[in-house]
């Protein structure tokens, strides 16, 4: 099985093509998700973005008639090497703020020099997290639902900051690496797509 994100605007064509790969297919509507089986045996499962649930036709046309970004809506990635924080108003970018911290890899050392060290990197990494926190909670503002992803651990350190106890988290997380302006905008691509889990005959 493998999974994939598709954009909006390419659903259609992606159905289309999945009946010309595999065969006449037949739609059904289980738990939430719009569920595809072909002539070849082949079979996919399609989700709406955001974790919302679908329970319309069974027809790929009426699916993407429910597909729907938040009104208002934020994305939170973090990451020990840096940030990235954005507020949306359905697919327009109304505020961001990407930042890098540096913060110390790993090292071999042992003793009292391995325990300044991973002092040293911790406080780095605290830094970072106080900085990721202080423009999340300028950008996004009120009781938001907002998207994650970068490393899960350096997301909750930062959402532990009271300031950011309205936001609500919502699907997908995405695992971007050290966020980068051009990783912020995939990233806000990646969470409004459909998602598929596709099994091949």
């Amino acid at each position: 099985m493998s999974s994939i994100g598709v954009p909006r605007v390419r659903w259609a064509r992606w159905a289309e093509n999945f009946e010309a790969r595999h065969g006449p297919t037949s739609y059904a509507v289980r738990d939430g998700a719009l569920t595809g089986a072909a002539e070849d045996g082949s079979t996919f499962g399609a989700r709406l973005p955001f974790g919302a649930g679908y329970a319309g036709a069974a027809d790929p046309a009426a699916f993407l008639d429910a597909v729907a970004v938040p009104e208002r809506w934020g994305v939170l990635l973090v990451r020990k090497g840096g940030f990235a924080v954005a507020r949306l108003a359905g697919e327009r970018l109304e505020e961001s703020k990407v930042g890098q911290r540096h913060v110390q890899g790993r090292t071999k050392a042992g003793g009292q020099s391995q325990q300044r060290f991973s002092r040293r990197r911790d406080n780095q990494a605290r830094q970072a997290y106080e900085a990721a926190a202080d423009h999340a909670a300028r950008i996004l503002t009120g009781s938001l639902p907002v998207v994650t992803g970068g490393d899960h651990a350096a997301v909750d350190a930062v959402l532990e900051d009271r300031r950011l106890a309205d936001l609500t988290v919502m699907e997908p997380w995405l695992p971007v690496p050290d966020p980068r302006r051009a990783i912020l905008e995939g990233a806000i691509a990646d969470a409004g797509a459909i998602r598929v889990d596709v099994t091949n005959a």
